[in-house]
């Protein structure tokens, strides 16, 4: 069996989700998604040759061979492994067709049959639909009406003031759906910032993000888990005292208060707090978690696993995790098919803590796929496929319909 072509289609739903499919002369084939970036069908399109010949069930040596092809465009990290990732996963997704087993067979088997779902719940709304570079865009599923435009980390005119009371509602709403944790951003939009560059933050910001807290957990009551995403905005003092701020609150986490490639500031906050750490989504490969786990920096690991270099690598970073007694929540803003193709990890791992769900608002999100039961989320829990290969397909039609206008699909 040999790889004949590499084909790509980008759906817009929240944000870009990007299919890659590898086919086969022997009429076998595999889907994964890749996390987005500008011009990523573009590199998956240049892969393609690097591929072609060879035989997709060598995965590992594959992984390795798209890296030596694309060390020259600097493969120890980067947006060149939001494709290999994808790359990756497909070939899982054709090897466990071929073989006639689920991929979390391949991966070891599994740990459990359910996986447990948290809902990013944005600012107290839904998120917008962003491009690749983060700017607001209407896409052809949202009313024009209901079309807020405001760039994400945007400087934008009008400040918009999210209320400790949206909070609530929208965790109130959400755990209505049956979700056993949440996630809300706290650092954006900011409306009282002073300077959104230089990472300081003033008490009065400090109260305000708190507040947020506050309702949101009083909204919540202590059974349903609760963390808040800060997306590397703070410096390490400043962390501190929200970090401090948040004890009584009992989070589960909070995520990305500090830019994670500074391991010793990372070790620092995390010993000030008991207010759980956690990082990982704009991490690469086995190697951007080794020094973090080894000096203990972080209580959480949140790898992603449409960029981090593929379920193999996933899988390495889980195991080192797992011996620093370390719990491992994926961070994951794709469609469905990179949602199963998680949960396929996240079951053959102990250390599993959530899997993230960004798309609540999305109103073709179940619909993208076929062959899994609907809701795929039921009471915030995925049930397990157990298919060949990821256990779904894409469902064209519906993608089609919701494609980015000047993409090739799957041609």
């Amino acid at each position: 069996m040999k790889i004949t072509r590499l084909k790509t289609a980008v759906v817009e739903g929240n944000f870009d989700w990007t299919f890659v499919r590898v086919e086969t002369d022997e009429g076998a084939q595999g889907t994964g998604e890749c996390f987005f970036a500008p011009g990523l069908t573009r590199l998956l399109r240049e892969l393609e040759p690097v591929l072609q010949g060879e035989d997709p069930r060598d995965i590992r040596r594959l992984f390795r061979k798209l890296q030596l092809a694309a060390s020259g465009a600097g493969s120890v990290a980067g947006m060149i492994y939001n494709g290999i990732t994808g790359i990756e996963v497909a070939l899982w997704d054709l090897l466990g067709q071929w073989l006639g087993t689920p991929v979390y067979r391949l991966l070891g088997g599994k740990f459990r049959d359910r996986i447990r779902i948290y809902a990013d719940c944005h600012a107290g709304e839904a998120l917008e639909s962003l491009d690749a570079v983060l700017r607001s865009r209407r896409p052809s599923w949202a009313p024009p009406e209901e079309h807020k435009p405001s760039d994400f980390f945007e400087e934008t005119a009008e400040k918009v003031i999210y209320t400790p009371e949206m909070y609530a509602q929208r965790a109130r709403a959400m755990a209505a759906k049956g979700f056993t944790a949440l996630k809300f951003d706290i650092d954006v939009p900011n409306p009282y910032g002073l300077d959104r560059y230089n990472r300081c933050f003033s008490n009065w910001e400090i109260d305000y993000m708190l507040s947020l807290v506050g309702a949101a957990r009083e909204a919540l009551g202590p059974e349903i888990d609760l963390a808040v995403d800060c997306h590397w905005r703070f410096n390490v003092n400043d962390a501190r005292k929200l970090a401090s701020g948040c004890e009584p609150f009992r989070l589960m986490w909070m995520e990305d208060p500090i830019p994670p490639e500074n391991v010793d500031a990372l070790k620092e906050l995390k010993a000030a707090t008991r207010t759980p750490i956690a990082s990982g989504e704009n991490l690469y490969l086995f190697e951007g978690f080794r020094r973090i786990l080894e000096n203990q920096a972080l209580s959480i690991v949140a790898p992603d696993l449409q960029k981090v270099g593929g379920l193999g690598e996933a899988r390495r970073i889980a195991e080192f995790a797992d011996s620093y007694y370390v719990a491992v929540a994926p961070h994951n803003i794709s469609s469905p098919l990179g949602t199963i193709a998680s949960a396929h990890f996240c079951a053959s791992i102990p250390n599993f803590l959530a899997l993230e769900f960004h798309a609540s608002d999305v109103p073709f999100w179940d619909e993208l796929v076929d062959g899994i039961p609907k809701l795929i989320i039921r009471n915030g829990f995925i049930a397990l496929p157990d298919k060949p290969g990821l256990g779904m397909t894409l469902n064209e039609e519906v993608a089609r319909r919701f494609a980015r206008p000047g993409e090739p699909f799957f041609q």
